[in-house]
């Protein structure tokens, strides 16, 4: 495995701003869209639903994206229901189609190696998404940068403790062993745990919630009153940490981290169930993708503000939520309404922090 900064720098906002002066696929004599490239069609293939998101915001930002730069191209979405076998059927159809370019977020960061191989042996340029491949580069790389991730939820969970006293120790309910960019959160997490007593670390398949329930129950029987918080990597494995918590009658519930900021999740963190998110505005990440593809498409250079597993790559800053900040962030920041996420069930609780 090729070695990688410890630390990428973020993007400030007048870097993402300026990321990727990208042209529009354009007209030609036979009457294309404007802008003077090629138009075609560009697979998006995401990799699992554990995760809410690849189908209710990635997908149809991407193509909304897509479909502003050029308006004759044609998106291509697939997605591979945690199979990496799917996946490498759906990256070959794709291939066999003659797409212009291939966007790849990969169920298995080690298998996709070859699915790499073999679009660029077929001359389609491939932006990994999200989760990196390492063992080969790719034409391109988009993310938030999730060693920042991993190291920023759990260095607030540990401030937290540590403002409120508590003793014990934490465990970590890691992602998927299959998914580099879950190694990355790992590494980031276990180092923004610092000298907290790490009580067990679990590599949670597939990112399956009921599978982190599962190994958090377990947790409970053996550590029970020495569970002080819980780093989890995602707002799916959040959601199954605190059903074990509530399942076994853990009352007050430990902190919890999470990730991706789902509504299910910002529900939690406005009822206090679930301690904090990452919010990562997916917009940010598929308006970039898109711009990347386009860009490859017409034969262009998209810039790059680091590199990453021998990849050019774009990554960008994290930010923490939670109840202190939910409001500023998730509401004044236009990620969600009050409407998507007040429900009668949240209705007190959003109105305590006059969310409305």
């Amino acid at each position: 495995m090729k070695n990688f900064p410890t630390r990428i720098a973020a993007l400030s906002g007048a870097a993402i701003l300026a990321v990727v002066g990208l042209t529009a696929c354009g007209s030609d004599d036979d009457g294309g869209s404007a802008g003077g490239g090629e138009a075609g069609e560009i697979a998006f293939l995401m990799p699992d639903r554990a995760s809410t998101r690849y189908e209710e915001q990635d997908s149809p930002l991407f193509k909304e994206k897509v479909a502003e730069l050029c308006a004759d191209c044609k998106v291509l979405y697939q997605n591979a229901d945690s199979d990496p076998a799917k996946q490498q059927q759906q990256v070959e159809s794709m291939i066999a189609q003659g797409v212009k370019v291939i966007v790849l977020d990969p169920v298995d960061s080690k298998a996709a190696a070859s699915m790499v191989t073999q679009a660029q042996g077929a001359d389609i340029p491939i932006v990994t998404y999200d989760r990196p491949v390492t063992d080969v580069p790719a034409d391109f790389y988009v993310s938030f940068d999730n060693e920042a991730i991993g190291r920023s939820i759990a260095e607030s969970l540990v401030e937290h403790l540590k403002s409120t006293g508590a003793t014990g120790g934490v465990l970590l309910v890691n992602g998927s062993p299959t998914d580099r960019a879950a190694g990355l959160i790992k590494q980031g997490a276990e180092a923004g745990v610092g000298d907290t007593k790490v009580l067990a670390s679990f590599d949670t398949p597939e990112w399956d919630p009921q599978k982190a329930q599962d190994w958090v129950s377990g947790q409970i029987t053996k550590f029970r009153d020495q569970i002080a918080g819980v780093v989890a990597a995602n707002d799916g494995t959040a959601s199954g940490s605190i059903a074990a918590l509530k399942a076994a009658g853990v009352d007050p519930l430990p902190p919890v981290t999470g990730n991706d900021a789902e509504v299910a999740a910002i529900q939690r963190v406005i009822a206090g169930d679930q301690f904090n998110t990452i919010s990562k505005p997916i917009k940010t990440v598929a308006d970039a993708a898109a711009e990347v593809a386009v860009a490859l498409m017409n034969g262009e250079e998209p810039k790059a503000t680091t590199d990453l597993f021998d990849t050019p790559s774009q990554l960008f800053e994290p930010t923490v939520v939670t109840q202190e900040n939910v409001k500023e962030v998730i509401f004044d920041g236009g990620i969600y309404t009050a409407d998507e996420i007040c429900t009668a069930e949240y209705a007190a609780a959003c109105a305590k922090l006059q969310i409305k």
